[in-house]
């Protein structure tokens, strides 16, 4: 046995299930390893981005690490943008990188880097294997530092005769540390608050987010009068109905803030205090008011869940909410496409189960309230603002769940950074369905302008936010790919063949003009 098949038989063992990959020539032998050794899933990916994000959306689908095999130093710098995303999501993914022979590496080749320098910002642990017996104990360690969700990106390099040489076999698995348990003072601190009478708002995130962290939620909420708020980019939230419908933290500060002025106190519960996306002249970076009092329940990496439980019983909180399990669709949309319709249309036909991945920008923003009474599903967003996240995401998802159907809410411009996703989703006969709102431009850019008051851009600054001369073809682009893909121009088209497209198993596309 070599040192890669040590890996791979290692990462098996500790239940990786699958491995997004695109690998070069420092990477043969854990090419050869995973033909040799049953238990892990080969996915290819014509682009690191994509490999990246795959392995994020399934993490945040199946709550387990998935491997990434890249190539060097430069292959893994084309993956880092949706690494920053998984980073920001709390995603466990374990990063294999390929390097150069122990013995090359003084050689100066052309593809030689700092793979350690690279690696840093986007990763929560970092090891450089010494030798092809060290391979396995390294292995095992980076599964348990990437954990379960939420967790972190744990990145291993392996020079290639690390892979190659003799090794001494698997190495046993290793329990991820547990999650911090939560803290009777913060619990006694947030029952205070609660009990004071004051105007409270919950701002949730991470596993406050989940079914069971919902539930709990419930229970304070039948207790006190309070708001319930999520994050603006959530890394999944369970959503629908049975579920208590959260508001969404806006993205501008401006609306942000003036959101949370009517509250005294904030709770913090698996989410950070919240800041501006960016910062704006004469705005303040934090989004908490002037004056109002931030109390944190848990941290983002704590045991959320248990927190909003224990709270729920110190302040004295029903067992059990009834919430209206009946699901309530909008009607079908007429007329013509645009933000709204778009969003009723996809929360009236989506099907029961469904894994929304929205990377749809500006068109996306009515879809949050027109689902809120949908029937359950999974909702996922753009966690850390690097675009080209959405596509690669969904398909990740649809890896981790093939029995749901998954549907990726996708702007142009960000499609265009991972479009290569659609060829994963066709060798795979993945079950995607994207709507792909083309309004051939970079909206969100032209919003940003009008608000930097320049409201009469130059000619140069608006060839900087248009998509066309030439315009794209998202319908030909998908096909050439193995993806089928239909265009549509009015709310009566997208309905049909929505509901034609989530009836068939397989990857589609339907291109929305707007």
């Amino acid at each position: 046995m070599n040192g890669a098949e040590s890996l791979i038989r290692t990462a098996a063992a500790a239940g990786v299930e699958v491995c997004f990959a695109n690998p070069g020539t420092t990477e043969m032998p854990l090419v050869a390893a995973l033909d040799a050794c049953d238990g892990i899933r080969a996915v290819l990916g014509l682009f690191e981005g994509v490999c990246t994000g795959a392995a994020d959306g399934y993490a945040r689908m199946s709550g387990k690490p998935a491997l990434t095999l890249l190539h060097l130093g430069p292959g893994f710098a084309n993956g880092i943008a949706n690494l920053h995303n998984a980073r920001r999501a709390r995603s466990p993914v374990v990063n294999l990188i390929g390097d150069h022979a122990t013995w090359h590496a003084g050689a100066d080749a052309p593809l030689a880097s700092d793979i350690v320098s690279l690696a840093r910002p986007v990763s929560g642990w970092i090891r450089s294997v010494r030798s092809a017996k060290a391979v396995a104990a390294d292995t095992a360690e980076a599964v348990a530092a990437a954990g379960g969700f939420p967790g972190q990106v744990a990145t291993l390099i392996i020079p290639s005769d690390c892979q190659w040489d003799p090794a001494e076999g698997a190495a046993k698995p290793i329990a991820s540390a547990p999650l911090p348990k939560p803290s009777d003072t913060a619990i006694r601190r947030v029952a205070e608050t609660l009990r004071a009478g004051e105007r409270i708002g919950f701002l949730l995130g991470a596993a406050a987010l989940t079914e069971q962290g919902l539930n709990a939620v419930a229970r304070i909420a039948a207790k006190v009068d309070c708001r319930l708020i999520c994050e603006t980019f959530p890394a999944r939230i369970e959503r629908g109905a049975g579920l208590p419908a959260l508001e969404r933290l806006p993205y501008f500060p401006e609306q942000a803030i003036e959101a949370l002025s009517a509250l005294d106190s904030i709770v913090l519960a698996g989410a950070k205090s919240p800041v501006a996306f960016f910062g704006y002249a004469r705005m303040p970076s934090s989004l908490v008011p002037e004056g109002r009092k931030v109390v944190t329940l848990s941290e983002p990496a704590d045991d959320t869940v248990a927190a909003l439980e224990a709270l729920a019983e110190a302040i004295g909180a029903p067992r059990a909410v009834a919430l209206p399990s009946k699901p309530v669709r909008p009607n079908r949309p007429t007329g013509k496409l645009n933000a709204a319709t778009v969003g009723a249309a996809l929360a009236a036909l989506m099907p029961e189960n469904a894994i929304i991945m929205d990377e749809a920008a500006t068109t996306g923003l009515p879809f949050f309230g027109a689902s809120a009474g949908a029937p359950r599903h999974s909702y996922m967003a753009l966690t850390g603002g690097a675009i080209g996240q959405g596509l690669p995401c969904a398909t990740g998802a649809a890896v981790a769940c093939p029995d749901r159907r998954v549907i990726a809410f996708q702007a142009d411009g960000s499609g265009m950074y991972t479009q290569q996703s659609f060829w994963t989703q066709a060798r795979e006969q993945l079950n995607v369905t994207t709507l792909l709102c083309n309004n051939r431009s970079y909206r969100i850019l032209q919003v940003e302008l009008a608000r930097a008051g320049i409201t009469e851009p130059g000619r140069k600054a608006k060839s900087l936010t248009d998509l066309s001369n030439p315009d794209l073809d998202w319908t030909r682009l998908a096909r050439s790919m193995g993806v089928p893909g239909v265009r549509v121009e009015d709310s009566e088209s997208l309905c049909r063949e929505l509901e034609r497209a989530l009836a068939v198993p397989g990857p589609n596309l339907i291109e929305l003009m707007l």
